[in-house]
């Protein structure tokens, strides 16, 4: 195992230990998923869509100013929190309970 995958795979335990977080998903950029905490199905539906939803926010943030990039993409529900991470060559998505007290303190802390 090279140092690369297992920084990876010990980010992913440490992400998956969080006792909010309720899955994790990473997805190659051409939309295979490399790994999933959920069962196939659930993956595969929020892949493409959460993967729609951040080519849109990256393309907005190009748009508004060409020298940016979308870093993450934060959004919530009343039921989930979703974390969205892009990188170079996939996509780390993270869906958490909702924690509104910690959402609120972010919003007042920006």
């Amino acid at each position: 195992m090279d140092i690369v995958q297992h920084e990876f795979e010990e980010t992913l335990k440490r992400i998956q230990s969080q006792k909010d977080v309720v899955g994790v998903i990473v997805v190659k950029n051409n939309g295979d998923i490399i790994t999933s905490t959920l069962d196939n199905r659930s993956s595969v539906s929020h892949a493409e869509r959460i993967m729609k939803l951040a080519d849109n926010a990256k393309s907005c943030v190009r748009n508004l100013d060409p020298s940016n990039e979308l870093i993450v993409l934060r959004m919530g529900t009343k039921k989930r929190e979703v974390l969205v991470k892009p990188g170079k060559d996939f996509i780390m998505i993270v869906l958490r309970k909702q924690n509104h007290k910690s959402l609120m303190r972010s919003i007042a802390n920006s």
